[in-house]
């Protein structure tokens, strides 16, 4: 470990895979700042658990759908690395921040649509373009995809479509930030056992059973399986992988 520890922002670090991902990175010396939107006690615990790895954590409220807050976060964002860090960079960014979302085409609302816009692909996009300053030269950009964008099921058109975009968007980011050094990587989860979706893949036993028949490793994904492959992307060794879509499901749909 460094004297000076490098710093992640996390969107949608309170559960889930976020705060895995929280978790992982503390393990290995990276201090984090995790974002939330509703789930505030959630994060404070998080926070909690970093800290008693021997790593620095704090906690900032964050609606990725809302753009107009994104310069009040930024200004959020910079206090806390000055006070916290005495630093005004950060050297990863992981754009974590979602929600799922499970209607035919046929049934899928315009409201719902927008809002998976909104969340998944405009709000990457201006927080994104927003933290550019702030995340220093050479550091790296980790954004969420779903292994949804190479396979298909049915009721996920809409999101699927969202994530794609993300990785596409990944591919730009990577060629636009190549002169500051800047790697830019996707991480597309399979099918995971979190409250993702209302916890369907984690509840329901019948789909779960469905899915590990379907995964070369034979079982649904946990948390623990995503985190530290963010947190690899992240180390040191892998910094000439760049614009990749790594997909991290047990080899589903082989």
């Amino acid at each position: 470990m460094t004297s000076q520890n490098k710093i992640a922002l996390i969107t949608g670090g309170s559960r889930g895979l976020g705060r895995n991902t929280a978790l992982a990175l503390a393990k290995v010396g990276v201090d984090v700042v995790i974002t939330y939107q509703s789930q505030e006690a959630s994060a404070v615990e998080v926070v909690a658990a970093v800290e008693a790895l021997g790593g620095k954590a704090t906690a900032i409220r964050l609606d990725t759908a809302d753009v107009p807050s994104f310069e009040g976060f930024v200004e959020t964002l910079r206090g806390k690395l000055s006070t916290l860090w005495s630093q005004d960079r950060i050297d990863f960014l992981v754009n974590n921040a979602g929600f799922g979302a499970h209607a035919a085409i046929d049934a899928t609302t315009e409201e719902t649509f927008d809002t998976l816009m909104a969340v998944h692909l405009k709000g990457v996009f201006f927080l994104t373009q927003s933290l550019l300053p702030v995340i220093t030269d050479g550091g790296r950009i980790v954004n969420l995809s779903s292994g949804l964008t190479r396979f298909s099921l049915p009721g996920y058109a809409a999101y699927a479509m969202m994530k794609g975009g993300i990785e596409v968007f990944t591919r730009y980011l990577a060629k636009e930030l190549g002169p500051r050094g800047i790697a830019v990587n996707t991480v597309a989860p399979g099918a995971i056992e979190t409250d993702f979706g209302g916890g369907v893949v984690r509840d329901n036993a019948g789909l779960n059973k469905m899915i590990a028949a379907q995964t070369a490793l034979g079982r649904a994904g946990l948390p623990d399986d995503i985190g530290p492959v963010i947190a690899s992307l992240l180390a040191d060794g892998t910094g000439w992988v760049n614009a990749q879509r790594i997909e991290a499901s047990g080899g589903m749909f082989l």
